[in-house]
């Protein structure tokens, strides 16, 4: 076996593409990722981690010179060491053909790689970027298609992370929950309740958004945002600039009436993100958007073939938790649903739902609905003498 880095070479980059499609042509779940959004990462044109970060790619290749595996490792030097007892680089976009050892050739890589630039811990499999795309190992939900950037992955890549030292940081769950009233049967009525009183209190009010005025919903979100993750660890605050560019990236497949605000008084205090699932298209595509592949997706998008929404982000400002907002602006899809009987989306799926936030895993559930899929992100310490921590607990202090 050989290790590879893929470089400017036109061939070996081409590889890092096209060896996941050999790998996963006879499992009828995987959806093939658009190349554009797996070649972005790795660009730094279009990557702002590399202003503070480096990343490099590796094949791994076999006597006869077929691609066996891959893997990326990177480290931002802006985070890698924000909350961690060690400096902590990480490593994904990992595929292997079902042999440990050749899992272990490209795990060791990675490693080699993060110690010579200081790091002593790896995180893994995530992404050289935001955690809303390619974060994490899926370890249950394999039965299901992926949602858009989300990793879907082989069942035998978990014995090969674990085997290798890599212990599990913290989990994350991506529920599933019905979109009409009719079919919410398990929820809790006390979450009924909170939301009722919520509705009936004239201080609040909720609005979707207008795509004509993009660059107000990108400030109120980036406000809300930065209240109710900017402090949490490993999460840096959002730039006007980076709510500005994601709105924009966003606004071609947003789908108004399925992104929430709320308001007190008409300030911003709590935003519920959803978008059209957009897998369920991109899936008819084959990886690419050439000029065939748009219009492929202008033609699902207008004939509305969709059924599944995607619940991309759910925060509310510190001040307003435990009021009942929180159920009253996730209730609101059901309530369009039942308003608008030409409403496209039956399904919804809650998309990143940390273990280390157990308010928000209860209160999830407590809507009525289960988790559909389990992704682990994984941390290996480099010297393993040194004790293991999990990521803190949202509202817990952290260990000393």
């Amino acid at each position: 076996m050989q290790i590879v880095e893929v470089g400017a070479n036109a061939r070996y980059q081409k590889e890092f593409i096209q060896f996941p499609v050999r790998l996963y042509r006879n499992d009828p779940s995987w959806i093939r990722p658009l190349d554009t959004d797996v070649e972005e990462v790795f660009d730094p044109a279009r990557n702002k981690r590399f202003e503070h970060g480096e990343c490099v790619r590796y094949l791994l290749l076999n006597d006869t010179k077929e691609t066996i595996g891959r893997v990326a490792v990177f480290v931002d030097h802006d985070i890698a060491n924000l909350d961690n007892d060690q400096s902590t680089g990480g490593m994904g976009f990992f595929e292997c053909i079902n042999d440990q050892t050749a899992a272990f050739t490209l795990f060791d890589a990675a490693k080699s790689w993060l110690q010579q630039r200081g790091m002593e811990a790896m995180d893994g499999p995530i992404n050289f970027g935001d955690r809303d795309r390619w974060w994490g190992l899926l370890v249950d939900g394999f039965e299901r298609e992926p949602n858009y950037c989300m990793p879907y992955t082989k069942p035998y890549y978990i014995p090969f992370f674990e085997n290798y030292g890599f212990k599990d940081y913290f989990k994350q769950f991506t529920f599933g929950i019905p979109t009409t009233w009719a079919k919410l049967v398990d929820m809790s009525q006390a979450v009924k309740d909170r939301a009722q009183r919520i509705y009936e209190n004239p201080e609040y009010s909720f609005r979707t958004i207008d795509k004509r005025q993009l660059p107000v919903a990108a400030e109120q979100f980036r406000h809300i945002y930065n209240a109710a993750w900017g402090g949490h660890s490993g999460v840096k605050e959002m730039s006007a600039a980076q709510a500005q560019l994601l709105m924009q990236k966003l606004k071609p497949v947003i789908d108004e009436k399925i992104i929430y605000f709320a308001y007190h008084n008409d300030e911003p205090v709590a935003f519920f993100v959803c978008l059209p699932e957009l897998n369920q298209i991109f899936k008819h595509v084959n990886g690419k958007l050439d000029w065939l592949g748009k219009l492929k997706f202008l033609w699902h998008m207008l004939r509305k073939t969709n059924h599944k929404a995607f619940g991309v982000v759910f925060g509310v400002a510190p001040a307003y938790q435990g009021k009942g907002l929180e159920a009253a602006i996730a209730l609101r899809m059901p309530h369009e649903a039942d308003t608008n009987p030409n409403f496209q989306y039956n399904e919804l799926e809650m998309n990143w739902v940390g273990d280390f936030n157990p308010i928000m895993v209860r209160f999830v559930s407590q809507l009525g609905s289960t988790i559909v899929k389990t992704h682990v992100t994984y941390r290996k310490l480099f010297d393993e003498t040194k004790p293991f921590k999990r990521c803190p607990v949202i509202g817990r202090k952290k260990e000393k």
